[in-house]
């Protein structure tokens, strides 16, 4: 192999495998939207190396992407702390989601393409499987893929970048509110009624679907029940 296909190869690696500043960004990433760890916990970042078995420059870089995402707090002379969570957040953050996810919904029928379609319909048999299996922490991540997939579908790229922000800060209270069965399967037949509007090219049915299935998720946080799993997933 001479040098320049020695070079193409390892630009060809680069490109294929996630890097160290990638792997601590995706590892927390998850451990925060899936609430192993809780809101308001302060981060240590020596457990942090272990836990993720990566250095201290790629998880403190990772830290600071998070923290403009909202989902930690890196506090002068106290360190990392886990955002905290309130109703009250999610409440503001759903108001900002309708506007923003309506929006996309009407742009993304007009755009959507078979291939479009395919993609969502696979996440969305995903997603089926993964409440079939009671994987919570899957069920999360496919949801908010779901929703990115058609922000991309929209076509504008400032209007991505402003729903991929909203998803991560919202990620965490989806998690608390997708731990109820039943709005398990209010989620499934939500999301299957967003589908079916894109497939037929539907903006005003498409916003319809996903104006209830926005204000759907704003009830389960509202609902005294909800409440309830609300708390005891905060106190842990």
């Amino acid at each position: 192999m001479d040098r320049r296909s020695a070079g193409t190869s390892r630009a060809r690696a680069r490109t294929e495998e996630p890097s160290q500043n990638e792997l601590a960004y995706t590892g927390l990433r998850e451990r925060l939207t899936t609430l192993v760890y809780r809101p308001g916990e302060h981060l240590n970042i020596s457990t942090l190396v272990e836990d993720l078995d990566l250095g201290r420059t790629p998880i403190n870089q990772a830290l600071h992407r998070l923290a403009n995402e909202g989902l930690v707090q890196i506090l002068p002379r106290k360190g990392v702390v886990v955002s905290p969570l309130s109703i009250d957040d999610a409440l503001h953050l759903i108001d900002v989601r309708l506007a923003n996810e309506t929006l996309c919904a009407r742009l993304a029928a007009e755009r959507i393409t078979a291939a479009g379609l395919h993609k969502l319909e696979s996440l969305l048999s995903q997603v089926e499987d993964a409440v079939a299996q009671r994987n919570l922490p899957e069920v999360t991540n496919l949801d908010r893929l779901f929703h990115e997939e058609i922000a991309q579908v929209s076509g504008n790229p400032i209007l991505i970048e402003i729903l991929k922000v909203l998803h991560a800060r919202s990620q965490r209270f989806w998690a608390i509110s997708l731990s109820s069965e039943g709005h398990l399967a209010e989620v499934g037949a939500e999301h299957r009624a967003i589908l079916k509007a894109l497939r037929e090219g539907d903006g005003a049915a498409a916003a319809s679907a996903v104006t209830a299935h926005v204000l759907s998720f704003r009830q389960a946080l509202l609902q005294g029940r909800r409440e309830t799993v609300f708390t005891t997933a905060l106190e842990g």
